[in-house]
């Protein structure tokens, strides 16, 4: 058997900060091949981003190969530690102290990842699963997001590969483990306005023009606007305006332009399509001169209730007698890409440090999460028989 525990600190001693892998996926096959698990290393590069090294891990059991197909996602690596002297402990120490397990990825996420691993060993250890189980590991959830899961996921479907479901091991419990799961997530919209003016003195307003005034009148239009009260499954959609600069050090001179930037994390009833153009409508009747680009961040999706979500709902019940919220709040994840495969839904440990100085879990839900993926892949593959 695989103890979860020791295969999360070999993990987390691996300074995988994206996009690098920094012997990550070594650590993962080196206790997969023994175990019968075929690994595949598949690098991607180019689109302006990094080169990326993903792998793909599948077990095939005996005449399986036509059987149904699970799949387990996650990624080995992690946001930069920040300033390390911050940290109480190693931020790549892994150290355990008074049972909670210190170090970046503690909590976002390769304890997620070795959970499911030590579920997937046990099982075929045991030879119950009839059919193929899979793990997807990549190496760039935590950047761009280019040369991970969504190519990785392209070149398997390009091959004839396909998955029945999949779960992401996202640390996805709110307030305590079990609490929550996630069956969609909303889409992610960044917008760039621009607004310019004519640089003059401020004490001869009438020889130049003050762009600045404009741009508060345009954001405050954006603001006050209600883009939906939300739907069955989300909640209403939101826009934050991020940052706002004139790029003017000085006080006696009226800036040549202004501008802001905003984010928009929407709901299903838009598209990153539909959604550029309503608020370019928003945009023009505040009545000024601008002009915006918009870049898309990732489309919204869900999973409907069915098989999947049902059999892990039985299972962290089964295991913790909690029933987990289905939910779509929170950011994006690499289940955005997922979802255009196959039915996705999300649940890990809680992610309460995720990105934090001395970022931690404790050890105990990483034993009840490695026992709820058993339960839960016990539970899927018995209703695919």
């Amino acid at each position: 058997m695989i103890d979860p525990i020791k295969l999360s600190q070999d993990l987390m001693r691996c300074p995988s900060v994206t996009p690098l892998e920094a012997g990550a996926l070594d650590v993962l096959q080196k206790v997969l091949e023994p175990l019968g698990f075929v690994c595949r290393r598949v690098t991607f590069e180019g689109n302006n981003s990094p080169a990326v090294e993903n792998m793909v891990a599948t077990w095939t059991s005996p005449g399986g190969e036509h059987g149904p197909h699970f799949a387990f996602a996650g990624h080995v690596d992690v946001v930069p530690v920040g300033d390390a002297k911050a940290w109480k402990h190693n931020p790549f120490g892994a150290e355990i102290e008074n049972g909670i397990l210190y170090g970046r990825g503690a909590s976002d996420m390769k304890t997620g990842i070795c959970a499911f691993v030590a579920a997937a060993a046990e099982l075929v250890q045991k030879g119950s699963p009839k059919g193929r189980i899979s793990l997807l590991i990549t190496c760039d959830e935590e950047g761009p997001s280019v040369n991970g899961t969504l190519p990785l996921m392209q070149l398997l479907d390009s091959e004839g590969v396909k998955f029945n479901a999949c779960v992401v091991g996202e640390p996805c419990s709110y307030e305590k483990f079990g609490d929550m799961a996630k069956i969609g997530r909303r889409g992610s919209l960044h917008g760039y306005i621009t607004v310019e003016g004519k640089q003059g003195h401020v004490a001869y307003p009438e020889r130049a023009d003050n762009p600045v005034p404009k741009l508060i009148k345009l954001l405050s239009v954006l603001e006050a606007h209600v883009i939906d009260e939300g739907m069955t499954d989300f909640q209403p959609s939101n826009l934050e305006i991020v940052t706002v600069d004139v790029g003017n050090p000085v006080m006696n001179v009226i800036p040549a332009r202004a501008t802001a930037k905003f984010n928009v994390r929407f709901n299903a009833q838009h598209s990153c399509a539909s959604l550029s153009e309503h608020l370019r409508k928003v945009c023009d009747s505040a009545g000024v001169p601008y002009s915006i680009e918009f870049k898309e961040g990732a489309e919204p999706f869900l999973t409907k209730p069915g098989p999947l979500s049902v059999s892990l709902v039985k299972a962290v019940q089964e295991v913790t007698g909690e029933i987990p919220k289905l939910s779509t709040t929170g950011g994006t994840s690499d289940a955005r890409f997922i979802s255009r495969f196959c039915p996705v839904v999300e649940f890990g440990v809680l992610g309460t440090t995720a990105h934090q100085v001395d970022e931690h879990i404790a050890v105990e839900q990483i034993e009840l999460l490695t026992r709820t993926y058993h339960r839960l892949l016990q539970n899927w593959f018995g209703e695919h028989v």
